[in-house]
């Protein structure tokens, strides 16, 4: 079967056919996980991980699946991920990008956080504004992840810490609201035993250094950026949540960006020819096509 790219990032088709022995109908089992959400700035809230999806889908031999793989957020929502075809019709929501600080001099309250498949953690005010109240973290999708957390509002001018982004196993931390200063931690990731990776942690939120303030951590090896991953990004193909490790007192520095979002297909049957770029690997007598981009696969 010839390659058919469709438009976007990350798209194929999966195409069932009888030859090579493949007997029909065929049972395949999915994973999905859309792309992270960006983080917040200047102290923000952490980036929210990218919807999860698992299932099980019978095809026929004619039946065609259509999948799309999201981008991470950079400063926004990540992209969604979607299984499409005849029997199946599935959407991992992208994660929710972090609230900025609320600083009236470069107007960063245009770059609210939002939903997703976990929510982008909260922020502070800043110290300018003549109130102290904190920012909630937004929520995520039901059965695809979890809210992001509070940030901590204004404190004697210590207090702009950001909440964590959510993750798919559990809520962001809430940033700390009394001495220490600790902006929240991503929430949990979850660990696929396919192939033993784990994917879809939240980014970590910040606390601006300048004040004393410490950036929140990440569940280590989940794909939530942070300090604990040595960069503020998102892994690519984890569908992690970007973490806010802000450097500076103004402006949108310090953001990271969310991984982007993957799936993988595990068959019975090794399928009889693959192009493009799907990674092809065996466990426990099954095989695994894992889409980072676009390519085709016949079964």
């Amino acid at each position: 079967m010839p390659l058919q790219v469709i438009n976007g990032v990350g798209q194929a088709r999966i195409r069932g056919n009888s030859s090579g022995g493949v007997s029909y109908p065929q049972t395949i089992e999915y994973f999905m996980v859309a792309g992270g959400g960006g983080s917040g700035a200047s102290g923000g809230g952490g980036g929210g991980a990218g919807g999860v999806i698992t299932g099980t889908t019978t095809i026929s031999q004619s039946q065609t699946l259509i999948i799309t793989v999201g981008a991470g957020g950079s400063f926004s929502q990540g992209s969604h991920t979607t299984i499409t075809g005849t029997s199946i019709n599935q959407t991992a929501i992208g994660g929710g990008k972090g609230t900025n600080v609320d600083n009236p001099l470069n107007n960063a309250t245009l770059a609210l956080g939002t939903t997703g498949g976990s929510g982008g953690g909260g922020a502070a005010h800043h110290l300018l504004r003549p109130y102290s109240t904190a920012r909630p973290g937004f929520a995520g999708t039901a059965g695809q992840g979890n809210a992001g957390g509070w940030g901590s509002g204004y404190l004697n001018s210590y207090g702009r810490c950001g909440g964590g982004g959510g993750g798919f196993s559990s809520e962001g931390t809430n940033a700390a609201t009394s001495a220490g200063y600790q902006g929240g931690n991503g929430g949990n990731g979850f660990l696929l035993s396919w192939n033993n990776t784990g994917y879809a942690g939240g980014g970590a939120g910040a606390a601006l250094p300048s004040f004393g303030g410490r950036s929140g951590s990440v569940q280590a090896g989940y794909g939530g950026g942070g300090p604990q991953n040595s960069s503020a990004n998102g892994r690519a193909n984890s569908g992690g949540g970007g973490g806010s490790v802000a450097t500076t007192n103004s402006g949108d520095q310090g953001g990271g960006t969310g991984g982007s979002g993957v799936v993988i297909i595990r068959t019975n049957s090794p399928a009889t020819s693959t192009t493009g770029s799907p990674t092809v690997t065996s466990s426990g007598g099954k095989t695994l096509y894992t889409f980072n981009g676009s390519g085709t696969i016949t079964i």
